[in-house]
């Protein structure tokens, strides 16, 4: 059980880095089209999201997108008391 959940973690991990990659390629690309960028990121320390970004409407999307994943963090954190007692 624990082998397969090693290799799911690794598999996350590579597809985060993955998706990474992707969203700067095309971040590259678009604002080598338009000239104009606006964008954002988040800091998740435990259940504190740290948000920043250059304009409102990416805040707002970081935020929202932030509290799933901390939600969804608690969920997997009880689902994992649940199962390992």
């Amino acid at each position: 059980m624990s082998e397969h959940l090693w290799n799911i973690g690794i598999i996350l991990i590579l597809a985060g880095f993955f998706v990474t990659f992707i969203a700067a390629i095309l971040l590259f690309f678009t604002a080598f089209k338009e000239g104009k960028v606006k964008g954002g990121g988040a800091i998740i320390i435990g259940p504190f999201p740290i948000i920043f970004g250059t304009d409102k409407e990416s805040v707002k999307i970081l935020l929202l997108l932030s509290i799933i994943l901390v939600a969804l963090l608690l969920v997997f954190i009880a689902f994992s008391n649940l199962v390992h007692g």
